[in-house]
């Protein structure tokens, strides 16, 4: 008798079919087992880079919480906005103007914000109050201005689009005085005392940073020297062709449209001319202190 170790022969197509399913169905298994394996291993790494990722976000957010506070928010912050402010200011030229309109798309302006706008003020008893830029070593020259003074001074008409941090924006037609023309009538921004004859290419010894109180001093900005001259810088005291209303200002504000509303204070009761960066309200509380666009 021969000794066989293979499987009999047979010619039986019930047999052969069943013996095909058989193989099927364990190569389906077989799949089915490398599949859900698979599976297990894709989640423990989804589990573990998912807690890598939970545990570095919870470090992250409490390293950044404990983080020193530089003007309001916690320093790292600060420098995504010093970086973010330097590539705006890095664009910002005196030639580069705000888009103008026709004075017909010109909108009214909602009233949003009255900090600084307090209940006790007096129109007709209002002075614009100017601090000089300090010669070196010596005292502040300050001067006083009325109303019918400002008014006097060359008249500029724009219709530019007033943005808003929040997100909307309304085009809206302006009145008023370039600053840089009463800076070119009342040279208070150099230490000489020399007048800007050319916006563009002011006197060396021209201060540096401009700030704006409100007459309560509650809501204060601070501009660059470029956007305070900036021909589109307006001393503004009409809005749409009528006088400014106590709401939105009167009877002088500051309007400079390659700015944020939060730079262009209402009711300006002091201007002060300086070399260190102003005080601005909102920078104080986490927005960036240049807030141009």
């Amino acid at each position: 008798m021969t000794n066989n170790t293979q499987p009999p022969h047979t010619s039986d197509p019930a047999a052969a079919a069943a013996a095909g399913a058989a193989e099927a169905s364990r190569a389906s298994q077989a799949a089915e087992t490398a599949a859900l394996q698979a599976a297990a291993s894709r989640s423990r790494r989804s589990f573990l880079i998912t807690g890598v990722l939970g545990a570095a976000g919870i470090f992250g957010w409490r390293w950044l919480a404990n983080a020193p506070a530089v003007d309001g928010i916690p320093g790292p912050l600060r420098k995504v906005l010093e970086f973010n402010a330097d590539l705006t200011n890095g664009y910002y030229k005196n030639t580069r103007l705000a888009p103008e309109f026709a004075k017909s798309r010109a909108q009214k302006i909602r009233f949003n914000g009255d900090v600084g706008l307090g209940d006790e003020f007096d129109p007709m008893a209002w002075r614009l109050r100017v601090q000089g830029y300090a010669p070196a070593g010596g005292p502040a020259r300050t001067q006083e201005f009325t109303f019918d003074q400002i008014k006097a001074l060359p008249r500029t008409e724009m219709t530019t689009e007033f943005k808003c941090v929040e997100g909307w924006s309304t085009i809206v037609s302006w009145a008023g005085v370039r600053l840089s023309d009463f800076l070119k009538q009342y040279p208070l921004a150099t230490r000489s005392g020399q007048a800007i004859a050319d916006p563009n290419q002011p006197p060396a010894d021209v201060a540096k940073y401009v700030g704006m109180h409100t007459p309560d001093e509650a809501y204060f900005v601070g501009l660059e020297m470029e956007s305070a001259l900036h021909p589109q810088t307006l001393l503004c005291y009409e809005m749409n062709g009528a006088p400014l209303t106590l709401e939105h200002g009167a009877p002088l504000r500051l309007v400079t449209p390659l700015k944020y509303g939060i730079k262009q204070i209402k009711r300006i009761g002091t201007i002060a001319f300086t070399d260190a960066r102003p005080d601005d309200y909102w920078a104080k509380l986490g927005y960036d202190w240049h807030a141009g666009h």
